[in-house]
């Protein structure tokens, strides 16, 4: 054969080569690369990343031939028993669905289509849940939504309700906290633990009181009424005599009561005309001789005396002749052994109408009983 002959088989030769089909093509995806038919099958879900990686090698490592036949490829036969695996998977009437839950952790081998037909989910409304579209691909650990109930969580358990709060008092003048709470039907040591109080401790016109457990509402009406009463209106208080030294008040009804009780009393313990004397001044400094419900501090009643200093409980305080009789002192002291009386202090007889009275009372104006002294021997002598 001469060289021009040779070289015009060997073209036709390789033309022949370029038209044939290359091992087993036939079919749709007989026509397409395997780089390209890959993709699909993975964009389709057919088959996970980690498949379509495989597969590919295979392709380009076709199997050694045996000593019967000749070598063969396997990448197509592959993608299409993926493709008819994937449609088998994809029928819900073949697969048992469960319930969807609300997420979906992706594990090896996965696909969209298989992961909506676990469930009963179309392929596509699983793809639109996640932003995915047909190209996309899904890797183990991948977590998708699924658009089913969340996971129940058990509500918390309900706070716990809040303590009543305390409404707040404002004291007037005469208050006690024993009136206080008397009113609001509570006891005493219940107000005083709620302010932070002891027996001992002052109050004062202004001073605001937690009431612990009472409505606003109920800030003005007590709390265990069996029966409404009618509202009295007290009248105020007559203000307190003026009195120049030397002078004698005038004894209103009221004054005229106590002086008479103080000098009655006084008579029938023994006490002599000087100490009347000294607790009839006394008590018109202190009160102007009426049975106040109020005073400085917590003073209260004919003495002011205070029950924060051990002069008895606000009632007691405000009984007058308790009151008149812990004055006094002595044998039937009331307070004995708590408070000192007018019989109690050693030789008050040789002290003046105003030293006498302080020694008692001890109050912030020692000189102030000097100016009843006229009133009180008056008043002695009009009722002795």
């Amino acid at each position: 054969m001469s060289l021009t002959e040779g070289s015009t088989m060997s073209a036709i030769e390789s033309t022949k080569r370029q038209r044939r089909p290359h091992g087993r093509t036939g079919g749709l995806l007989g026509t397409v690369p395997i780089a390209v038919a890959g993709s699909i099958a993975v964009t389709l879900n057919l088959l996970s990343p980690a498949h379509a990686a495989a597969d590919a090698e295979r392709e380009r490592a076709p199997e050694k031939s045996d000593a019967t036949g000749p070598q063969k490829t396997v990448g197509v036969d592959t993608i299409r028993g993926s493709f008819a695996q994937g449609a088998e998977t994809a029928s819900p009437a073949d697969t048992d669905t469960a319930a969807a839950p609300a997420t979906y952790r992706v594990q090896t081998g996965d696909t969209v289509s298989a992961i909506a037909a676990r469930f009963g989910l179309s392929t596509a409304a699983v793809l639109a849940l996640n932003g995915l579209s047909w190209k996309s691909l899904i890797f183990p650990g991948q977590v998708l939504a699924l658009g089913g109930a969340p996971t129940p969580v058990s509500a918390p358990a309900p706070a716990p309700a809040p303590a009543p709060s305390a409404t707040s008092y404002t004291v007037v003048r005469g208050d006690t906290i024993s009136g206080i709470a008397a009113r609001f039907g509570l006891r005493t040591a219940v107000v005083l633990s709620a302010n932070g109080l002891s027996s001992s401790s002052i109050i004062y016109p202004g001073q605001r009181i937690a009431i612990p457990g009472v409505a606003a509402a109920s800030v003005d009406t007590p709390r265990a009424v069996v029966a409404p009463a009618p509202v009295v209106t007290a009248p105020a208080p007559a203000p307190a005599p003026t009195v120049q030294p030397g002078q004698v008040v005038p004894l209103t009804d009221e004054m005229r009561a106590n002086a008479a009780l103080i000098v009655r009393i006084g008579e029938r313990e023994g006490v002599p005309a000087q100490g009347i004397v000294v607790a009839l001044a006394a008590a018109a400094q202190e009160s102007g001789l009426r049975n106040v419900r109020y005073g400085d501090r917590d003073s209260l009643g004919l003495f002011q005396q205070r029950p924060s200093t051990g002069w008895g409980t606000p009632d007691e305080v405000l009984d007058p002749t308790r009151a008149t009789l812990a004055f006094y002192g002595g044998p039937n002291n009331p307070n004995k052994g708590r408070t000192r009386g007018l019989l109690d202090i050693p030789n008050w007889s040789a002290m003046s109408v105003t030293q006498a009275a302080q020694a008692v009372q001890i109050s912030a104006f020692p000189d102030a009983y000097a100016k009843w002294e006229t009133s009180a021997r008056a008043w002695l002598a009009q009722l002795g």
